[in-house]
């Protein structure tokens, strides 16, 4: 017998744990899609966040996951204010961000910063690594006395990990794991609450990628931040996150902690994303159920009706194109696990991987 028990209906979780930092509530941004050289009339809209919904605690890591293209990066700029939403809320601290302006935008922004995905063409190669460091400080003078200020890009070069005698040399000199570094130093300027990071390791080699992972681990820990971790890849994200969001084509399909995304995945997506992690041990790889998806992600500016995975489901029933599934809980019963309590946007999410 299968029982379905609403979340929270905004975000899809339990109302659990310390009140959140940051709330984001319905987050829709469309990008118009124009004709013609001088009126440049509107044809149609890319869809590329449609109704995303989240908290993020303190002291917690939001994982969000999803192929290139589902609206992880949208997401991070709209969180940050590099874009505003065309629909939705964002709350820091109670209080609506998405529409701030001038001084009151400023200060907000002192407290959510961002780390970018390439080191490579994030920091200004003009610029040296004490200038770039310490730039925040130009721009939030009250942080830091001009006097203090080359004692504290010491301290952040050091806090990362580099050299601080490094402070005169330039990007160019470094390699892609101490660019990112000097990101996440230049993050840290300001002593944020929030860190925004957008696939941080994607363009680093993987044995790079566990230094970042642990560093900003570390970080985490020493200075109490909160941060919303963007990537594509779900073996990065199982090691620094708390909960994890899965999206696809602008939406969240599935949400939960670490072990109940990955020990008891119940969206046919993040079923599929799994069975592409790669798995060390010869004999559970072949006993894996390696799922293929067939074709291609729909268009963001003429996403399908309904639930949008269906044209790639193996799960697809009429009902998927007429019915758009909510975030809910499937009571699933299991012998060996017992019941699946997280959200997931499927109506048929109770059912096995393959077999139903």
């Amino acid at each position: 017998m299968t029982e379905t028990t609403t979340t929270d209906e905004r975000t899809g979780e339990p109302p659990t744990g310390a009140p959140p930092l940051l709330q984001v509530r319905g987050l829709v941004k469309h990008y118009p899609l124009t004709q013609g050289v001088l009126l440049r009339r509107q044809v149609g809209a890319v869809q590329a966040v449609s109704g995303v919904s989240f908290d993020l605690r303190p002291a917690q890591t939001l994982g969000v996951v999803g192929e290139s293209g589902c609206g992880k990066t949208t997401v991070a700029k709209l969180i940050t204010s590099l874009e505003r939403p065309t629909e939705g809320e964002i709350r820091y601290q109670g209080e609506d961000i998405s529409r701030l302006s001038g001084r009151a935008l400023k200060a907000v922004r002192r407290d959510i910063q961002m780390v970018f995905q390439d080191p490579y063409s994030s920091l200004n190669p003009r610029m040296t690594v004490g200038d770039i460091v310490g730039e925040p400080f130009d721009i939030h003078p009250e942080v830091a006395p001009k006097g203090d200020r080359r004692r504290l890009v010491r301290e952040l070069l050091d806090v990362v990990g580099l050299n601080p005698e490094y402070l005169n040399r330039y990007p160019h000199q470094f390699s892609g794991g101490q660019r990112q570094r000097i990101g996440i130093a230049r993050g840290l300027a300001l002593r944020p609450r929030i860190i925004v990071a957008d696939e941080p390791v994607s363009a680093l080699d993987v044995s790079v990628q566990a230094q970042v992972i642990n560093l900003m681990a570390r970080l985490r820990a020493e200075f109490g931040l909160s941060y919303v971790f963007i990537a594509h890849d779900l073996s990065v994200v199982r090691h620094i996150s708390d909960r994890i969001a899965v999206m696809y084509l602008g939406q969240i399909v599935e949400t939960g902690t670490e072990t109940e995304i990955y020990d008891h995945p119940t969206h046919p997506y993040t079923q599929a994303l799994l069975s592409a992690v790669p798995v060390p041990d010869p004999e559970t790889r072949q006993r894996r159920d390696r799922i293929i998806l067939a074709g291609d992600v729909p268009s963001p500016a003429d996403p399908p009706s309904g639930c949008r995975f269906r044209t790639r489901c193996w799960k697809a029933r009429p009902r998927c194109a007429e019915e758009t599934p909510p975030l809910v809980v499937p009571q699933r019963l299991s012998r060996a696990t017992g019941p699946v309590r997280h959200p997931s946007a499927c109506h048929f999410a109770e059912e096995r991987v393959r077999n139903g």
